[in-house]
């Protein structure tokens, strides 16, 4: 027997779960036994060589459940079934596929985000036929990035507050700020004077300086406009004009608007924004398969 796509496995991925907390090589060799995979079938590798089909197929359905509500992730590595996986279980749909978890909302709202309203509405309704082969692997290449920023985010919180404050020193390296890696550290993290977690310098030679605020909240927690106005009151006390709020979590509206008509410049950096410039810029990531793909150039057989 073949092994089962990613969806297949869903509802087999929410039966282990019910039966207590699990990780994906736990799951792995369940599965394995449940669908009578042969040896082969077990090792078979992705193109890339890094990951073993079966363990990749597990990882997105239990990826897809957990942002539907129906598992969760205890602690790290491990999931389990939340109480709405067991209501689910209890009445399970005739097919659990991602169509299916298009109709939790919680599960639409994330798979929104990172894709047109034509490809949900499509999805919604089944394969889109018309999709052109760069739609589709626009649509894969979206759906792993979305995947990998929430991965980004959960590495982070796993890590101490030294960590995040390295992490920022890494990232405003790598956009151009600081000069060097060293000069950044010795600045960032340092002061904790007034608000101010750290002072960066924008250019080389130091002739203008970034204030930086970070906070490290967990996903649900939003920053709100009483921190964003007493980092600005810090940066006025110490006569600055930039800063850079970044946190892990998000701005509550009234913090962004109160953040845009203020005279000071103060960038917002939300948690999606963070692992997003992390990912531009090779922070915490690194590549795994560079696909280059060509079109045919008009000009070449333009005839004069």
């Amino acid at each position: 027997m073949s092994i089962p796509d990613y969806q297949s496995l869903m509802l087999p991925v929410l039966q282990i779960a019910a039966k207590g907390e699990t990780s994906v090589p736990l799951a792995e060799v369940e599965i394995a036994a449940m669908f009578a995979l042969p040896q082969e079938e077990r090792d078979q590798m992705l193109p890339s060589g890094k990951q073993r089909v079966l363990h990749n197929r597990i990882h997105w359905a239990k990826f897809y459940l957990t942002k539907a509500g129906y598992l969760e992730s205890p602690k790290r590595g491990r999931f389990a079934i939340t109480p709405s996986g067991t209501a689910l279980l209890a009445n399970p749909p005739t097919k659990l596929d991602t169509q299916h978890l298009l109709s939790v909302p919680a599960f639409r709202e994330f798979y929104r985000a990172d894709q047109t309203e034509e490809t949900v509405g499509a999805t919604t309704q089944g394969a889109a036929p018309s999709a052109t082969p760069e739609e589709v692997i626009e649509a894969a290449f979206n759906a792993t990035q979305a995947a990998l920023r929430t991965e980004l985010l959960e590495r982070i919180l796993q890590n101490g507050p030294g960590f995040f404050e390295g992490l920022i020193v890494d990232l405003l390296v790598a956009m151009g700020y600081g000069g060097s890696h060293r000069n950044a550290a010795a600045q960032l993290g340092r002061t904790g004077d007034g608000g101010v977690d750290g002072i960066i310098n924008e250019d080389i030679l130091g002739l203008d300086r970034v204030y930086v605020q970070a906070k490290r909240y967990t996903p649900g927690t939003s920053v709100g406009r009483p921190d964003v106005q007493a980092f600005t009151g810090s940066l006025v006390g110490l006569g600055a004009t930039k800063g850079v709020f970044v946190t892990t979590s998000t701005f509550s509206p009234q913090a962004v608007e109160f953040a845009a008509r203020i005279p000071q410049r103060i960038i917002l950096i939300d948690g999606k924004r963070l692992t997003e410039l992390m990912i531009e810029h090779g922070v915490g990531v690194r590549s795994s398969r560079v696909l280059e793909f060509k079109r045919i150039d008009e000009d070449f057989f333009a005839e004069e």
